[in-house]
């Protein structure tokens, strides 16, 4: 069990993105792709979060990634295209959380998406632990 953190520390933000990663990677029988890129999709949001916090950034709670990586652009962060990525895992956030609001999730879409929020997540926890 990770070490826990108010919540105004970018570190339990982390936390929580890792552990949504955890359970994205964590394919079993009886799981739903949907639901395993959904996790993703949580994963890369809240370390994205974690990094807008470190740099004293306000953020709305929402799920488009897009928007809040224009936030932490603004904020004066470069944003390498890998990361950039992670615009395409907001769909994950919704339509794929009910049944019939997306089509069925193939397994090199889950892989893809597992992918890019492991990059995001290691992108952040290497500026989160940057001094400032």
């Amino acid at each position: 069990m990770p070490k826990r953190y108010p919540p105004e520390d970018p570190r339990e933000w982390l936390n929580r993105a890792r552990s949504n990663l955890a359970l994205a990677q964590a394919k079993r029988k009886g799981v739903y792709l949907e639901d395993l890129c959904f996790d993703a999709q949580q994963a890369a949001e809240k370390a994205i979060k974690a990094l807008l916090i470190k740099v004293d950034v306000d953020f709305p709670y929402v799920h488009d990634l897009a928007r809040l990586l224009t936030l932490l652009e603004k904020s004066g962060q470069k944003i390498p295209q890998s990361i950039r990525q992670a615009e395409g895992l907001s769909r994950y956030a919704v339509f794929t959380r009910y049944p019939g609001m997306g089509p069925q999730i193939k397994q090199n879409e889950y892989k893809e998406a597992v992918k890019i929020a492991g990059q995001v997540v290691r992108w952040v926890e290497r500026l989160v632990a940057k001094k400032p």
